[in-house]
């Protein structure tokens, strides 16, 4: 039997941050995996926010050498309107870039990298049961690559296991989102247009249809994901399957045709649905939950990585902390912080869905302190409490499409 101090049940970027930062502190850490590195997982574009992280955590230079497609800002379109954000023009302190990333590199990157500091990571492993003591400690059961059954004692666990869900699932800790569910279609092109569009140093959000959209995040390879969102009712109304879907979609918008009809695909188009989900607590009597395990919200704003690397900074500092005897105060150090972000982002998501943030964004006349101030929170800055656009999120932005269109009339 495997003894540590601390179990990380994930090996992603809330898992590797946090099997980072508490290896730095001395603790014994062991991550299990489920599934085999590298592997293909979305979420490709980061925030700013997502920085400060990966530079506590000791991952900025070797992501550096990776020369991924550096991220400035976040522009929105609808038909020829244009809302460009640039993250160097934003009321929050913080950083002014980020990356967009294949996933599937940039996590193999972060996994390498504490692989060489020695930190224990097993691949392939999936925990099957979990039982927690009086003291906190706990006893996993894992069954790994070979096949084999072991047990994991533990002083305490991280569930960074993203969409696995693996402790909520286990206790039942598993509640809906009051986000309506939706869908997407998405694929890997070849996007040697790219330079003819202003492109490649930021997202680009195009709004397609009413509560559709469609991402374009370019890689420094000259690859771009391309991904269309929206209700189920929207996709079963266009016909054939997802190569066919996938096909038509492009053809019936302006931009994407210019852009991207006839590229080459470097992977057939892929579903995902109904990913919206939420959980009882955030933490428990011997584990505390991470990235999206805590909640995942929408992919329109990219806040799914931040939130990981975020949660999984918090949640280790308070792991250290009460290894190492101290008292944490887990309601106020850690669920009401990760919560307040949550709501702020999950404000805007419902925002962008109901029509609010696209008289906003696409208002003549902007006022440029808040355009500044809508900036930070794209970057992910979504703690600044001294931004109105984060301390009242959703009162503040009903007030302002008010008074835009009052004054357009």
């Amino acid at each position: 039997m495997k003894e540590v101090d601390v179990l990380i049940i994930g090996a992603g970027p809330a898992g590797s941050i946090a099997a980072s930062i508490i290896h730095k502190a001395g603790l014994q850490v062991h991550v299990v995996e489920k599934e085999k590195f590298p592997r293909f997982v979305i979420g490709e574009s980061l925030l700013p926010r997502c920085m400060e992280v990966l530079e506590e955590a000791g991952f900025l230079d070797a992501l550096k050498e990776k020369k991924f497609q550096e991220k400035s800002g976040a522009k929105f379109l609808k038909g020829n309107d244009v809302a460009d954000y640039n993250f160097s023009d934003q009321f929050s302190k913080g950083w002014s870039w980020t990356w967009q990333v294949p996933r599937a590199e940039f996590d193999q990157t972060l996994v390498e990298v504490n692989l060489q500091r020695g930190i224990s990571i097993e691949f392939q492993t999936t925990v099957t049961a979990i039982e927690f003591f009086d003291d906190e400690s706990s006893l996993t059961t894992v069954i790994d690559a070979a096949g084999q059954e072991k047990k994991i004692a533990a002083r305490f666990i991280i569930d960074a296991s993203g969409y696995g869900r693996v402790i909520p699932r286990l206790f039942n800790l598993d509640r809906p989102s009051n986000l309506d569910p939706r869908k997407t279609i998405f694929a890997h092109v070849q996007d040697p247009k790219r330079d003819d569009f202003d492109e490649p140093n930021r997202i680009l959000i195009v709004t397609y249809a009413p509560e559709t959209w469609v991402w374009i995040i370019p890689f420094s390879s000259g690859t771009t994901s391309l991904g269309f969102v929206g209700s189920f009712d929207f996709f079963d109304s266009i016909e054939g399957g997802l190569d066919q879907k996938f096909k038509t979609l492009i053809e019936g918008n302006d931009y994407l045709k210019r852009r991207f009809a006839g590229a080459d695909w470097v992977f057939q188009p892929r579903k995902l649905e109904a990913w919206s989900a939420t959980t009882d607590k955030f933490y428990g009597k011997g584990f505390v939950l991470t990235g999206n395990v805590t909640e995942f919200l929408d992919p329109v704003f990219s806040s799914g990585v931040m939130f990981a690397t975020v949660s999984s900074q918090l949640a280790s500092h308070a792991v250290i902390k009460k290894l190492s005897g101290e008292t944490v105060d887990w309601e106020n150090e850690y669920t009401n912080v990760i919560q307040q972000g949550v709501d702020t982002f999950r404000s805007y998501v419902m925002a962008w869905y109901n029509g609010t943030l696209d008289t906003i964004f696409f208002a003549r006349d902007k006022d440029p302190h808040v355009v500044r101030q809508i900036c930070s929170v794209l970057a992910g800055y979504v703690w600044d409490m001294e931004n109105p656009y984060v301390k009242g999120h959703a009162t503040e932005l009903r007030r302002l499409a008010r008074k835009i269109e009052q004054s357009q009339g």
